[in-house]
């Protein structure tokens, strides 16, 4: 199976005419400065040239709102990546942009150029958390934007923030309905991060917003990523991508960011099905969870925590071993004399 790897482009704040109050794109993405049409080709043959094996690459252009920053910038930008995918260099194009940024000139302009999927960023599902965020736009305009981009034959992305000022736990639930209605094809979860030099950060010193712990954000990721697999949207990413600034407690002040997020919100969600079978399972004299070895860390949990929680919950002993049989995505649990399988993609158990 060829490996599918990502050229990134970052575009911090091109294009934005709102500014987020959550917002520093300098510190998210730890780039600075304009790339130009330059740039996209020298960074694209740099990737390229750079992989030892063949592989499926993707340019993206992340960071900013892609489609709202000037025409003439947009192209010079594309079309050196449209002409590394004329060549067979690269096998796709993306961006990521806002939800009011979307329309039938601009669709067909990105389709000129080869671009087949679009992520947007919706943040939330509220209008009242949306305005209170200075998002600029509404809960319609997601509705809106996704429709139009699927008629064009886009792959559509949603890009997910809980945590945000004003969000509370029927808001994010009501969000996650909603995106599961909305059936985009991928998504993304990103917990809200205080980052420093943004409005949301000077709200947190005065007291005006409470950041989600490390563990909020586990809990809440964990309930939007469950909903969103089971719905058949794929997750492609949970909590923001390490970087030099985001390791620095100067520049992140507070909130539900952890290097590791992505690994904490899947033993979450793991860890919740294997207990609730658990409950009922070790009435018997001991149990055997088994595993595709893929499985091994969600598991187990993240730094075995799982273990060690089962080991503080249930009496009897618990053996934790690797399958090969199993499909990733399932768990086995074995007793004296019953059997069953979680099917951990639709929430499902199984008795065998």
């Amino acid at each position: 199976m060829v490996k599918t790897s990502i050229i990134p482009i970052f575009i911090p704040h091109i294009g934005c005419p709102y500014r987020c109050v959550f917002c520093n794109q300098w510190r998210i993405t730890g780039r600075r400065g304009v790339p130009d049409g330059n740039a996209v080709a020298r960074t694209i043959k740099e990737y390229v040239t750079s992989a030892a094996e063949k592989r499926h690459w993707e340019v993206a252009f992340y960071g900013g709102s892609f489609t709202a920053i000037p025409m003439a910038l947009q192209e010079e930008l594309l079309a050196p990546a449209y002409e590394a995918l004329q060549q067979g260099r690269i096998q796709a194009i993306r961006c990521s942009t806002r939800p009011d940024c979307i329309d039938e000139e601009i669709l067909s302009r990105l389709k000129r150029y080869g671009l087949s999927t679009v992520e947007l960023g919706v943040q939330s599902m509220d209008d009242a958390v949306l305005a209170r965020a200075k998002r600029g736009h509404t809960a319609q305009d997601v509705v809106t934007a996704t429709a139009l981009l699927r008629e064009h034959g886009f792959t559509v992305g949603h890009q997910l923030m809980p945590g945000l000022p004003g969000e509370d736990w029927n808001s994010l639930q009501d969000t996650t309905a909603a995106i599961c209605r909305l059936q985009p094809d991928i998504a993304r979860i990103y917990p809200v991060v205080v980052i420093a030099d943004t409005e949301l950060a000077d709200m947190y010193r005065q007291g005006d917003y409470t950041p989600l712990s490390v563990h909020e954000g586990v809990l809440r990721a964990a309930y939007m990523k469950q909903a969103f697999v089971e719905a058949g949207i794929q997750c492609i990413r949970t909590g923001l991508q390490a970087t030099e600034d985001l390791d620095d407690p100067a520049q992140v002040l507070a909130g539900a960011y952890a290097p590791a997020m992505g690994e904490m919100v899947d033993t979450r969600r793991y860890r919740i099905l294997l207990f609730r079978l658990l409950d009922e399972a070790v009435r018997q004299d001991s149990v055997v969870v088994s595993y595709n070895r893929r499985d091994t860390s969600r598991v187990r949990g993240y730094g075995g925590s799982t273990v060690k929680q089962a080991k503080m919950c249930y009496a009897v002993p618990i053996q934790w071993k690797e399958d090969a049989a199993l499909p990733e995505g399932t768990i086995g649990v074995t007793c004296r004399n019953a059997a069953w399988q979680i099917d951990v993609n639709t929430g499902t158990i199984y008795t065998k």
